[in-house]
């Protein structure tokens, strides 16, 4: 049991691993870091599954298997990572149970080709829901504006959704908003509040876009100023008579989860974003490489001010030196949509060689 990580969950933050691949199921990896590590959760995305997936042998057989079933492309993703993420659901069941529902979550991405396609987003988020057929998985939905419709119809609808690809306090508020409209469209329709939600506030990327065109004392500040402000605007809202009112009926608050929290700058610690926004209520995910650096050597110190603390005084100070946080914000989602589109033609290029291959040789799609 780590010390560091137990110090987290007892404060009250969740931390769940940005990380899935089959090998972590099979050898017992993600089991030892519940156990041990203090992990209550899981994410994943087409970056992390075109990895997994893409590079090397693990998913040869379940490969060979499911091309005798006639799946290829999108659906051959789609079943491999049901597969990984419903043994995953598993292994958190107990702790979604324990805490009645509000922990124990993995998340599955839809298509990224679908980011402004609401209509599209709606139909497949049902549908990988009730495929995978566990209460714990949560839909990664994109925060777009098309996004954000099929967010608060899907919560509507009773999917629990994962609004992903936030980047300001204006992002976060508006997949806020589409939380609460869900609810209170539910409850005018006398449906069960308790749909659950996260927002996936993305802040290591904000430093590393500026890396290169700010001097040295700016350096990985701007990103934490950006999550800082983001708390205090969450916690007003769950201060609100309007949240009050959807809680009193029953509803669960829409977590905040902070990600990209593994830092990109050699020069700074490698737990620098774990540390700076520990917080009560929140979620942290870290990569694998991140969780292990926060279970070696992490500090816990003074949790997250609840005002935003000094975010206003350092976000003026980039103002100053010409940053626009406002358009940055609006590129950096533009660019992570893009990013996850790159990962998923990567993907399916990698998917469809391994196809080729298994038809060429039959004994290594039909392994004994």
């Amino acid at each position: 049991m780590s010390p560091h990580t137990q110090a987290l969950h007892d404060a009250g933050q969740s931390l769940w691993l940005d990380q899935i691949d089959r090998e972590l199921l099979d050898r017992g990896t993600l089991a030892r870091y519940i156990a041990e590590l203090s992990v209550t959760g899981l994410t994943s995305n087409p970056t992390i599954f075109e990895h997994a997936i893409g590079h090397g042998h693990a998913y040869d057989e379940a490969i060979g298997h499911a091309l005798a079933l006639g799946l290829r492309d999108e659906a051959l993703f789609f079943e491999l990572a049901l597969q990984d993420l419903t043994r995953a659901a598993d292994l958190f069941r107990p702790t979604f149970d324990a805490s009645s529902g509000r922990d124990g979550w993995v998340s599955l991405e839809v298509s990224p080709l679908l980011a402004h396609d609401s209509a599209a987003t709606i139909e497949a988020a049902a549908l990988l829901h009730a495929r995978a057929g566990r209460p714990n998985l949560l839909i990664k939905i994109p925060g777009t504006a098309a996004g954000l419709v099929a967010v608060e119809q899907s919560i509507f609808e009773g999917t629990p959704v994962n609004v992903t690809l936030l980047f300001s306090r204006e992002h976060w508020a508006a997949a806020a908003e589409a939380h609460l409209r869900a609810l209170e469209r539910r409850r005018a329709a006398g449906l069960d509040l308790k749909v659950a939600s996260v927002a996936s506030m993305f802040v290591g990327r904000w430093d590393a876009a500026l890396s290169e065109g700010i001097s040295p004392p700016f350096h990985n500040r701007l990103g934490i100023a950006i999550a800082m402000r983001t708390y205090r605007a969450h916690r007003e809202l769950l201060a609100s008579q309007r949240w009050q009112r959807l809680a009193a009926a029953g509803a669960q608050p829409q977590r905040l989860l902070w990600a990209s929290t593994g830092s990109k700058d050699p020069r700074s610690p490698d737990t620098l974003y774990v540390e700076a926004l520990a917080a009560p209520g929140t979620i942290a995910t870290l990569p694998e490489s991140t969780l292990l650096a926060f279970a070696d050597h992490g500090r816990v110190g003074a949790m997250l001010p609840a005002d935003g603390g000094y975010a206003d005084a350092v976000l003026d100070e980039f103002r100053r030196e010409g940053i626009d946080d406002d358009a940055l914000a609006a590129r950096l989602q533009r660019e992570g949509v893009a990013g996850f589109v790159s990962s998923w033609g990567a993907l399916m290029g990698r998917l469809r060689e391994k196809c080729a291959a298994a038809t060429l040789d039959p004994a290594w799609r039909q392994p004994s």
